[in-house]
């Protein structure tokens, strides 16, 4: 598989970095005050782990989404897995919603659906998708394609600037 032109590479150092960055704005949000995080499987794993030793938070539900049939496409969204129903009483309010990232907002305003009152937070946002999010970290171009740690592995990575004689 080629990479596309404009590659975003997070190596596992980073994404702790920047998730424990997101940690720190919702610290100040809500009060601190979290009765729970619902993650949207499965890129939202990793930062819910790293945001719930942050924060305190015990209680760790997923909803089960899949878009990214072969990796590289969004395809037809599936709920594979729905939140319980004691997290959804009043809209989710006071729960925070973790993904890794939200890309076109499809995912995202689905599962936005199911919480309305909820706090919906990424590590990374795309424009499509950043006005269905409240918190992020870091916004890439949304022709940027970011490759986080757990699909990688150590490869040789060509020169930005390949054609350039040095």
């Amino acid at each position: 598989m080629s990479l596309p032109e404009k590659a975003f590479p997070v190596s596992w150092d980073q994404f702790h970095r920047d998730a424990r960055a997101l940690s720190w704005r919702l610290s100040g949000a809500n009060k601190g005050q979290w009765k729970a995080i619902v993650c949207i499987t499965r890129g939202g794993l990793v930062p819910a782990a790293i945001i719930a030793r942050e924060l305190g938070i015990r209680v760790i539900e997923t909803v089960c989404v899949a878009s990214y049939h072969d990796y590289t496409s969004q395809g037809q969204l599936q709920v594979l897995k729905e939140i319980t129903p004691a997290l959804l009483a009043d809209d989710g309010a006071g729960v925070l919603i973790i993904d890794d990232l939200t890309d076109t907002g499809k995912t995202a305003g689905i599962v936005r659906a199911m919480m309305p009152k909820a706090h919906f937070a990424t590590v990374y946002a795309k424009p499509k998708g950043r006005p269905l999010v409240d918190t992020f970290v870091t916004e890439v171009s949304q022709d940027t394609w970011i490759y986080f740690p757990w699909d990688m592995g150590f490869t040789y990575q060509k020169p930005i600037a390949d054609d350039h004689a040095g």
